[in-house]
């Protein structure tokens, strides 16, 4: 299969202008086509949005609304979470897990997870997130890597927070962690979901612009594995129990996927503006 011409070459383009053409394709696929009738649904709301907003002021509008449903997830896990407990599911493995963690630690191995852990945390993230979107921002003279990014972290925020306040579970005996120790409430793990989500984010960026496809999986292995690996530190270290952490995995997937389809939308609208045939 012959390749579309306009992203053959991929030399990263910078502005709005050259937005599209770089960051429309992943490969053979094409981010501006929509097969089912719910994306065809969502880009006419979004066009119609684009022409009374324009087009950053309907994909900030579209991440929100994206923001609310992940906080209504939020809720909604925080609920089923609480039949599993009641009925012994996966929460069982909260207790034969720590135990686990705990039975391998060493000096050496908690200063490790410890400093690992911290940049996921709320000094580290923001450093880290902050630094990788002014460079994106820069580089390629886009407002996109702001909004997308700043949005994600806020969701991200949003969910943590609604949880917290919502489930208010303890955390694991601080007998059992290591310090410093953390008193606020354990469901979901703040470190873990927002590392899925920004990690996710920025991922997808670098994706956009990358021509080889083994690239491509090295970006999204990566991001995968600082997820995953933020979700374990935090068992290892006592401060949340197993399904703290499953359930920020499951909540970050699913606002990642929305901020993505966002911006899917976001350049169906560009390609196609609003009153174009």
């Amino acid at each position: 299969m012959k390749k579309p011409p306009h992203p053959e070459s991929r030399d990263p383009q910078s502005g709005s202008s050259g937005e599209l053409d770089s960051d429309r394709f992943v490969g053979q696929t094409d981010l501006t086509s929509w097969r089912a009738p719910l994306g065809r649904w969502l880009v006419g709301v979004v066009r119609w949005l684009s022409a009374r907003l324009g087009p950053h002021a309907s994909l900030i509008l579209t991440l929100t609304a994206g923001a609310v449903i992940a906080a209504a997830l939020t809720y909604v896990s925080a609920e089923v979470y609480e039949a599993v407990a009641e009925a012994d599911g996966v929460a069982a493995l909260d207790h034969p897990l720590l135990e686990a963690a705990k039975s391998v630690r060493s000096p050496w191995m908690d200063a490790i997870a410890t400093g690992y852990t911290d940049i996921a945390g709320t000094i580290g993230m923001p450093i880290v997130a902050a630094t990788i979107m002014v460079v994106l921002a820069l580089k390629r003279r886009s407002w996109t890597p702001v909004i997308l990014l700043l949005t994600a972290a806020a969701g991200s925020l949003l969910m943590t927070i609604v949880g917290k306040h919502l489930f208010g579970r303890a955390r694991p005996p601080l007998a059992d962690a290591i310090p410093p120790y953390e008193y606020s409430p354990s469901f979901p793990s703040g470190h873990t979901l927002n590392a899925t989500v920004i990690a996710g984010v920025v991922a997808y960026l670098i994706i956009l612009r990358l021509e080889s496809r083994r690239g491509r999986i090295v970006a999204v292995l990566a991001a995968g594995a600082f997820a995953f690996t933020v979700g374990l530190s935090r068992i290892y270290l006592g401060h949340h129990w197993f399904t703290d952490v499953l359930v920020a995995w499951t909540l970050g997937t699913v606002w990642l996927v929305m901020v993505i389809t966002a911006h899917r939308l976001f350049l169906t609208v560009k390609r196609t503006p609003p009153g174009s045939s």
